[in-house]
């Protein structure tokens, strides 16, 4: 009895590890694709409408963020009968409004120039990632949040910082079992938490006219209380007025 129970065991451990070791990095992102309805539709995608609220300690904020294929894009804050602008691109300039003053700023030249170079990766940067450029490489399984997954590490093209190149690599952790992200962890380059690990954790998948999207996240600083969000509901291609995007002229 005991022989057979270690065969067994045995005999578990191996076909387990087949299963991760059979997969490549190549295959686990067809997966994610597969699984989530289906490459040739997210390629049909043109815009998404994000509505949802953020937890700031305690407090729910109501959130929008707005995401189009020709690289428009914005998040809305509201607080306090306030609308916050911010991330907002408008096909040529990167502008937020300042949180102090409420004007509404330009960002700079390599805070653009940064930003520019992932407007190509709606809706998904693992999306046609050979002809971007990008790299991808399976590092192996690891825990993520208790539960089981593929580590992926992506490269992109570089970014400026302080007039520097700095390399872009993320690292993306895949379900094992459903195959999607549910983690994503990166360096911070600049500012405070310059040399910090950002993480953006995902989960409550739901379908949205045949594609999976996260209804919750949490990001923050690796180690640390993360910031939830909340998905109520998300739109898929939305309509949204152009001027909506440009910059206000100051008065």
């Amino acid at each position: 009895m005991k022989i057979y129970n270690l065969l067994s065991l045995s005999l578990l451990f191996l076909f387990s590890t087949l299963h991760v070791t059979a997969q490549s990095a190549e295959e686990i992102i067809s997966n994610y694709f597969e699984n989530t309805g289906g490459l040739e539709n997210w390629n049909q995608l043109n815009g998404i409408k994000m509505i949802a609220k953020i937890n700031q300690q305690g407090l729910e904020i109501p959130l929008e963020i707005i995401q189009l294929k020709d690289g428009r894009q914005m998040q809305v804050i509201n607080f306090q009968g306030k609308e916050i602008k911010q991330g907002v691109y408008d096909g040529t300039r990167l502008w937020s409004h300042n949180f102090m003053t409420m004007e509404a700023e330009e960002s700079d030249a390599e805070a653009t120039a940064n930003f520019k170079l992932d407007l190509n990766d709606f809706p998904d940067p693992f999306i046609n990632y050979k002809e971007k450029g990008y790299t991808v490489e399976l590092m192996g399984t690891e825990s993520f949040g208790g539960t089981e997954t593929f580590k992926i590490k992506l490269v992109k093209e570089p970014k400026t910082v302080d007039g520097e190149l700095v390399d872009d690599i993320s690292f993306y952790f895949f379900d094992i079992d459903n195959f999607v992200p549910i983690g994503i962890q990166n360096e911070i380059t600049s500012g405070p938490g310059k040399g910090m690990t950002s993480e953006i954790s995902f989960s409550d998948y739901e379908e949205v006219d045949g594609l999976y999207f996260p209804f919750s996240m949490t990001q923050g600083v690796k180690g640390q209380p993360g910031q939830p969000i909340t998905m109520s509901e998300i739109i898929l291609n939305p309509e949204v007025v152009p001027s909506a995007f440009e910059l206000p002229v100051k008065q």
